[in-house]
């Protein structure tokens, strides 16, 4: 079963390799493109995805000491640079 921030090594896919979850201690990776067709197999896609993401948010929500921001977090790029190619 996919534990979001139980490791750095598990991964989940839903709907084949359609959407990967990557699992990380600090972060996870979403990726991938899904299409949820109005029929069964979209209807199984649909309420896999909701698991996952249901899954993360439970997960973030019971963090006691939850951070505004990671340490490691890239501050955002500030000011103007010069083009080079002008």
């Amino acid at each position: 079963m996919f534990k979001p921030f139980g490791n750095d090594t598990d991964a989940l896919n839903i709907a084949g390799d359609a959407i990967n979850i990557v699992n990380g201690r600090t972060r996870l990776t979403i990726s991938g493109d899904l299409t949820i067709a109005r029929d069964q197999a979209g209807l199984a896609n649909a309420i896999a995805l909701q698991k996952a993401v249901n899954a993360i948010v439970d997960a973030l929500q019971k963090e006691a000491s939850l951070p505004a921001k990671l340490a490691d977090e890239p501050t955002k790029p500030g000011g103007a640079t010069d083009n080079p190619f002008i």
